[in-house]
């Protein structure tokens, strides 16, 4: 904790290009999952957009990346009614800049993908806080608790 946060400039969806120094003086949510309109990335996506009032009215922004096109990315978006950016990371360099692409294995094959992984990156660029191998269930209501103390530290 408190190592500068990998700087980056990704595509996003709705036509924009988001670089992390765009957001000095705000906290900032980076949330990494593995793919698009699959059930538990479904689900962390729609529990950032529960509470995504609470995370601007606390000072941060909701960013979510994984190695999905943006017309995927931009389906997502439209199907789940997300008021966040996703970055769309195809060749997972930014991945690997946060360690989060990982040898992973499913009924014994192996194969590399994104660990799902949050990223709590403080108003000056700072990592304050990691979560590897996200569990999805209260993830984000920890997230948010934690936005909320940084805020007020």
């Amino acid at each position: 904790m408190g190592q500068e946060a990998p700087e980056f400039t990704l595509p996003a969806t709705g036509g924009h290009t988001i670089s992390l120094r765009d957001y000095r003086g705000q906290s900032v949510v980076l949330y990494f999952y593995p793919k698009d309109s699959t059930s538990g990335c479904t689900k962390e996506a729609n529990d950032f957009r529960e509470l995504h009032d609470q995370f601007l009215e606390a000072g941060a922004v909701v960013l979510g990346v994984s190695k999905d096109s943006i017309s995927s990315h931009e389906k997502f978006t439209l199907n789940q009614n997300l008021p966040f950016p996703l970055l769309s990371d195809p060749e997972a360099e930014l991945c690997l800049l946060y360690d989060v692409y990982k040898e992973k294995s499913m009924y014994g094959r192996k194969y590399m993908g994104i660990e799902r992984s949050t990223f709590l990156i403080d108003k000056e660029g700072k990592i304050a806080k990691v979560y590897p191998k996200v569990k999805v269930p209260n993830h984000v209501k920890t997230v948010l608790e934690d936005v909320k103390s940084l805020t007020h530290a």
